[in-house]
């Protein structure tokens, strides 16, 4: 019995004697307990009490991943499109605007000139109107109605004013090459992508 006693009384000093617990960590990784971590580290110190930490997961993909590949998706969509347009356009000619699509008026010509510029009819105004021009293509058609918005009125008309010969011949011209400038960039499809371009955007 005093064998007992005296074993059990050195179990009780080593308990007492050792050294004060620094800290305890508990994690719990399988299951989180704040959104969007992997799991939450328990710290238990004399000092300071229990405080948590998280641990983040590395997410498969991030906001900005979807927004890059979203943002490349666009990019080949328009390089498509693009590639689609010049192939249809091929080797179209682009159509040539003549008196016989537009209505002339005359009027006096105003401002300084000659004896005769507030005499004869020199001015003109050209009115073409771009919803009946049929005999343009719709992607024509339909751009310079998207170019041209602003000028249109609402008769679907393009009104072109030119003054700037003294002859109602030069002021035709000069309207006619304006109206024509604007087919003509109406017209325009940009070339398709080289495959340099093609292969810069592949790496992205």
């Amino acid at each position: 019995m005093s064998v007992f006693r005296s074993g059990a009384n050195m179990i009780l000093k080593q308990i007492l004697h050792l050294p004060p617990i620094s800290s305890i960590s508990v994690s719990s990784p399988a299951r989180p307990l704040f959104p969007g971590t992997c799991g939450t580290t328990i710290r238990v110190t004399p000092s300071r009490g229990i405080s948590f930490s998280r641990i983040r997961c590395a997410a498969a993909e991030t906001d900005g991943d979807r927004k890059v590949s979203a943002r490349l998706s666009q990019v080949q969509q328009l390089l498509q499109e693009a590639e689609e347009r010049a192939s249809s356009a091929g080797n179209e000619p682009i159509p040539q605007i003549t008196l016989d699509h537009v209505t002339v008026n005359f009027a006096r010509s105003g401002g300084p000139g000659g004896q005769n510029v507030n005499k004869v009819n020199t001015k003109v105004d050209m009115r073409f109107n771009v919803k009946n021009a049929y005999w343009l293509s719709d992607r024509i058609r339909e751009r310079i109605m998207q170019l041209e918005k602003n000028r249109i009125n609402k008769d679907g008309e393009i009104v072109i004013s030119s003054t700037k010969t003294r002859t109602q011949k030069g002021n035709i011209d000069d309207a006619l090459a304006k109206l024509q400038a604007i087919i003509d960039a109406a017209a325009y499809v940009p070339p398709p992508p080289s495959e340099e371009q093609k292969k810069k955007i592949a790496r992205m």
